[in-house]
């Protein structure tokens, strides 16, 4: 399959403070001249920061690691899990086609994804919410049919099935993933045949699921939030056991006094916020935070100075530098301005087409 890089490019790319710390980190688990070994965790790390990666991103990862464009690009092309175009920004849906799961209705799922996302694969909805493809073999034979949505399986899907998880998955909810036919992991269908005791002291979930269940958002991508890479041979403390999850754990609390924190309302003004959710990138979850936080207007945020920027960007619980990732005063420039909410997505996606 030829595999090209997509036909509109942002002018540029950088990791945030957080994920640069990691990928320096990455390099360091590798002797002197032998960076290059880092490549695919930095790309796919900044695949996670933008959920793509562009020409811009692969560049800057060669020049972390003094490697020729070319060679980068090379790695970038030849895996399928690297993404050469936009995806979805809910998520990306991939179907598994391969033969278990395609005599058990594959083409069912891919149906409802022609119907729900778009005709063709990697092509975006046309909310931009979400993208598919066609997978080869994701290992999850016995639960055939299958697909990967975000970081974990869905399995025993039915159309029906798959068609109300994407309307779910739209509407800002997480269903649990795993099995959705009440099987609780591979066992057959019918129940158990041996091992009967094994209902003895389980958890509610298997363990992958009740992982995801525990995380509470299984379509978050890594941002950089987590617990940073151990590093113990640079002198700094060995992470607790779990670490190497990052998803799993709980952002760290902002330095004291990083930033400025920008004038606050009480309230928004007479009664009534604008919509934040018209800056691309932000959500009714993320809306809700700014409220809490005093924002309620786009000309606050459209106000807001550097300083005033990386306050915010390390006070989003969990959502931290999206204000800077999506480009956020930015967009409510535009938008304070009378500017369309298409205006502001195409800076918030740094598409310059």
């Amino acid at each position: 399959m030829l595999r090209r890089l997509h036909h509109t490019q942002p002018d540029s790319f950088a990791f945030t403070a957080a994920n640069l710390d990691w990928a320096k980190g990455q390099i360091s688990k590798y002797p002197a001249g032998r960076q290059a070994s880092a490549v695919i965790p930095l790309l796919w790390r900044a695949q996670e920061q933008e959920g793509w990666l562009s020409r811009a991103a692969i560049e800057h990862v060669a020049d972390m690691l003094g490697m020729a464009y070319i060679r980068v690009l090379e790695v970038a092309t030849f895996y399928f899990m690297f993404q050469l175009q936009p995806v979805g920004r809910i998520a990306h849906v991939q179907i598994c086609g391969t033969t278990s799961c395609m005599i058990c209705g594959a083409e069912d799922l891919i149906a409802v994804c022609k119907d729900l996302i778009a005709p063709t694969p990697h092509t975006l909805s046309a909310d931009g919410k979400f993208s598919w493809e066609e997978v080869e073999c994701m290992g999850a034979c016995t639960n055939a049919p299958m697909a990967q949505i975000g970081k974990d399986y869905y399995e025993d899907l039915t159309a029906e099935g798959l068609r109300a998880l994407i309307g779910r998955f739209s509407a800002g909810e997480v269903p649990v993933p795993g099995p959705q036919n009440g099987r609780y992991a591979a066992e057959p269908k019918t129940g158990l045949t041996s091992l009967k005791d094994f209902d003895s002291g389980r958890t509610q979930y298997n363990a992958t699921v009740q992982h995801a269940v525990d995380i509470g958002d299984t379509v978050k991508r890594i941002d950089g939030t987590e617990v940073p890479l151990s590093t113990p041979w640079l002198g700094r403390p060995a992470a607790t056991r779990g670490a190497v999850l990052p998803v799993m754990s709980k952002p760290e609390p902002a330095a004291a006094g990083a930033g400025r924190k920008p004038e606050a309302l009480a309230a928004a003004r007479a009664g009534k916020a604008d919509d934040l959710k018209l800056i691309w990138g932000i959500g009714p979850k993320l809306e809700a935070l700014c409220h809490r936080l005093g924002f309620f207007h786009f000309d606050q945020i459209a106000g807001w100075t550097a300083a005033e920027v990386a306050w915010v960007d390390d006070n989003l619980e969990g959502f931290k530098g999206r204000v800077t990732r999506d480009r956020w005063v930015a967009q409510a420039k535009v938008l304070a301005a009378g500017g369309s909410a298409e205006d502001a997505e195409r800076i918030g996606r740094g598409d310059t087409g």
